[in-house]
């Protein structure tokens, strides 16, 4: 087996996630991380037996890579991508993909221009979960989803870059993009949104603490999305879809798919391959029909959340053909 060499641009607590999957797959090998905090490129390193650096375009310098993993704040993609795919590397990112369109595209137009392989992680998609309620869906009519993403991770330090508009784009940008992105999986493209927003909680950030979002999507489903930063009961409620097809219901969420079958309500899952998994095969063998969440595929959800957020700073509805 083809030994898959990588380095790392970032190596924070995602990164690490994906850096200790990697080191339990056979023939994938961490050799290179990259952080701008010292301590962290080296802590990341050595435990993982690789080279630190403080400053990516050096680490790109080296000849032995063979996929880059890129794990950033959102307001610091952009020019990071734009580096590897001129050193002609396949890449993951993590999402969202930018923090505003123009970015987003600039990077979509030289990733499509390259022809590299690219993978976003949007995870969810690949999950035992995902695949039976699309099995479940496939040939039917869907009517209406409406999803939710509650959490607490609004509060906290409000100095962080999470917790700032203009460097995380809020909770719709930064995190209910999983749930709008699968969401896009189950449903299809949106057309056009309609969102408002409030903060009644967090008083001391400038980022919403609660929204609506209303979405109409291109097959002609309709959609909404409720999401909660204050929220204090865990994580139950994050990522949660309920999907009304023809005459009957379904509760999906990363755990399990709740649906009726011969008429008794069941709970199913199945194991599925982690998007680490799929991701180096892909680099192995020089083919991305396996990535479910390509770059060009994750730039259209990412519009969802910046058309969200337009729409209820400016109190209209939203075409996502106008960003």
């Amino acid at each position: 087996m083809k030994e898959i060499r990588i380095g790392f641009i970032g190596s924070g607590g995602n990164a690490n996630g994906h850096m200790n999957r990697l080191s339990d797959m056979e023939g994938a090998n961490v050799v290179a991380v990259c952080d701008i905090v010292p301590q962290k490129a080296q802590n990341a390193a050595e435990k993982h037996n690789a080279d630190p650096y403080t400053e990516h375009r050096v680490m790109l310098e080296r000849d032995d890579l063979d996929a880059i993993y890129l794990s950033l704040p959102v307001f610091v993609h952009g020019q990071p991508e734009l580096d590897v795919i001129e050193r002609g590397l396949p890449f993951f990112v993590e999402k969202p993909v930018a923090i505003n369109m123009d970015i987003a595209r600039e990077v979509e137009a030289a990733v499509t221009k390259a022809g590299l392989i690219t993978c976003v992680g949007y995870q969810l998609r690949y999950l035992g979960s995902t695949k039976i309620t699309q099995e479940i869906l496939a040939g039917k009519t869907i009517n209406m989803v409406a999803g939710k993403y509650w959490c607490g991770t609004g509060r906290g330090n409000p100095e962080g870059w999470l917790r700032q508009m203009d460097k995380s784009g809020g909770q719709l940008v930064e995190q209910a993009t999983h749930t709008f992105d699968m969401m896009r999986n189950l449903l299809g493209d949106v057309d056009s949104v309609y969102s408002m927003q409030a903060n009644r909680v967090l008083k001391q950030i400038d980022c919403p603490d609660s929204y609506i979002v209303s979405l109409q999507f291109s097959s002609g489903a309709v959609g909404s999305m409720t999401t909660a930063w204050a929220y204090g009961g865990g994580w139950d409620n994050a990522n949660v879809l309920d999907i009304l097809y023809e005459g009957d219901l379904l509760n999906w969420n990363p755990a399990r798919v709740h649906f009726k079958e011969d008429g008794e309500w069941v709970e199913k899952t199945e194991p599925g391959p982690t998007i680490d998994d799929v991701f180096v095969n892909a680099v192995r063998d020089g083919d991305g029909s396996q990535i479910l969440s390509p770059y060009t595929d994750a730039v259209k959800t990412l519009e969802i959340s910046l058309a969200a957020n337009l729409s209820a700073q400016e109190n209209r509805p939203v075409e996502l053909s106008s960003l």
